[in-house]
């Protein structure tokens, strides 16, 4: 079953989380620039930088939470409808564009960087034996399909020289 999400609520955080992700990204402008602004410069000279970010934090998230609550399912297509919505300006729209299709496609293919969520309800110790014995196979059997004459005499070489 389907959950509400609080739109609002989760745009605030994301917008702060992305608020200071474009601060960092102005300090960084700030010290790459050959005029010397002070540490102020994060905020006077580039603080378009910092609310850009924030902006774009806060709508996509908000589009997000808004395109799941009125589909009332939780799947990319949310995030790509927030993708959408983050473009400001015509010029900017492949940007908006190109954000959907990269999150959309990330949020279809799980979401994380880890890799799959391992199921809770399977025995980790039980899963990783039953990955062994599923993985392994007798020696008979692998020198049967590839033959015993092929390699073996480099290793009977190896093994004579070190006795």
């Amino acid at each position: 079953p389907y959950r509400p999400k609080d739109a609002l609520g989760s745009a605030i955080k994301a917008g702060m989380i992305t608020t200071g992700a474009g601060l960092f990204v102005s300090t960084i402008q700030n010290t790459l620039t050959k005029q010397n602004y002070g540490s102020m410069g994060a905020f006077t000279k580039f603080g378009g930088t910092t609310a850009v970010y924030g902006a774009m934090g806060a709508a996509y998230e908000f589009t997000r939470c808004a395109s799941a609550n009125l589909r009332q399912r939780d799947d990319a297509w949310n995030s790509f409808w927030g993708g959408l919505a983050v473009r400001t300006a015509p010029a900017v729209a492949g940007y908006g564009t190109a954000l959907a299709v990269v999150l959309g496609t990330w949020q279809y293919a799980g979401g994380k960087i880890t890799g799959y969520e391992i199921d809770p309800t399977v025995d980790e110790v039980a899963r990783k034996e039953y990955l062994r014995k599923n993985r392994r196979r007798p020696m008979e059997e692998t020198l049967e399909q590839i033959g015993e004459g092929r390699g073996m005499e480099i290793l009977l070489l190896r093994h004579e020289k070190t006795h």
